[in-house]
């Protein structure tokens, strides 16, 4: 009975419909957003909007591929998934190939677009992992760790703690639904926390984020300038918030406020309601993927159904917990609404694949 419930939800609301009603909801916040800097930055209040609606049609067909590309292939393609990600980790920390930006190396310059490869290192890592546990081995924690300590280690060189602490929990949570031995995660989690506390204190602009996130009073205008003016939209906003177009913090007081702090616009213009009803529209979307997750035909089908699930979970509780300030900011974008292509079409490819494997579910 649960079984043909789970079922009949499967067609109540396509998978795909979320996704693109989000994407749509972030090309009109992106131009909110950042039509004031578009324009003293290129003359051009349309300049992200334009791009962004370019990465969302070309992830609109990646979707699309890979919703006929059969997923049990993908035990084959993750080897070259993988391949290229070390590849493009290692290029983009060559000075005059990858773009340095705030101080972080992530981007590979293609001429009219920026390729980020630590957003491709996240569709690798659950398509590698999750083809490499279908059948399970004895003394496979050594290379698990060596492999994913690798690409963490390329990653943190950019610096990217936040895609970092991705790679590194979706790592460890393929690897326990795939039935490995949990007392190795008991023994690496608190020697992983260690090594993340370390680099912390080792970077002083990390140390900083800490300190503005336990005390977001700690010089407003410089450490805490970031995290007090989102507090400042949020406060703003109030119930209902201010109305469309009526943002003040859009107006360059916000940082990256068409990126990473884009929820904090949201929240000032249309308040706890327009929140609340963004972030259930996130839940119905999770909700979506966890029925496919107990639908799955296969081992495989499951385990990357389970990592896309936590891949959206962590991204989006990440962001919106660095927005209301119970997680320190990392650089972290909101799935489909904040701006960047290469976040989108990374989620699009695996919104993709998850149609493919829905597509194989008995009826």
């Amino acid at each position: 009975m649960v079984k043909k419930l789970l079922i009949r939800n499967k067609f109540f609301v396509p998978l795909v419909t979320i996704p693109i009603i989000l994407s749509l909801i972030g090309l009109v916040f992106i131009f909110e957003a950042s039509a004031i800097r578009s324009v003293s930055a290129f003359g051009d209040s349309l300049h992200y909007l334009k791009y962004q609606a370019i990465w969302l049609a070309i992830g609109f067909f990646v979707m699309m591929f890979f919703s006929y590309f059969d997923y049990k292939k993908l035990y084959f393609f993750s080897f070259i998934s993988l391949g290229v990600t070390i590849l493009l980790l290692m290029i983009v920390l060559i000075p005059g190939i990858g773009l340095q930006a705030g101080g972080a190396r992530r981007w590979i310059d293609f001429g009219w677009f920026n390729v980020q490869p630590t957003e491709l290192s996240k569709f690798s890592v659950i398509i590698y992992l999750s083809s490499w546990f279908i059948h399970r081995e004895k003394r496979r924690f050594l290379s698990f760790l060596t492999l994913v300590g690798f690409l963490i280690f390329l990653i943190i060189l950019q610096p990217d703690m936040g895609t970092a602490i991705i790679v590194f929990l979706l790592s460890l949570i393929i690897y326990y639904l795939a039935g490995m031995n949990i007392f190795n995660l008991f023994l690496l989690i608190p020697v992983a926390a260690a090594g993340f506390f370390l680099l912390i204190k080792a970077a002083p602009y990390r140390l900083n984020r800490l300190t503005a996130f336990l005390n977001p009073s700690t010089d407003p205008q410089g450490i805490g300038y970031h995290i007090n003016q989102i507090l400042i939209s949020l406060s703003q906003g109030g119930l209902f918030g201010q109305g469309f177009g009526s943002s003040r913090q859009k107006y360059l007081f916000l940082p990256e406020a068409h990126t990473d702090s884009i929820f904090a616009i949201i929240a000032e213009e249309y308040g706890f309601v327009g929140s609340l009803m963004l972030i259930i529209l996130y839940f119905i979307f999770i909700y979506k993927i966890y029925h496919l997750i107990r639908l799955s035909p296969d081992k495989l089908s499951k385990l990357i159904a389970a990592g896309v699930f936590a891949f959206f979970n962590l991204q989006i509780i990440i962001n919106l917990a660095g927005m209301v300030g119970l997680f320190p900011l990392t650089g972290v974008p909101l799935p489909f609404i904040s701006y960047g292509g290469s976040n989108l079409l990374i989620s699009f490819a695996l919104i993709g694949i998850l149609l493919n494997i829905e597509k194989r579910v008995k009826v």
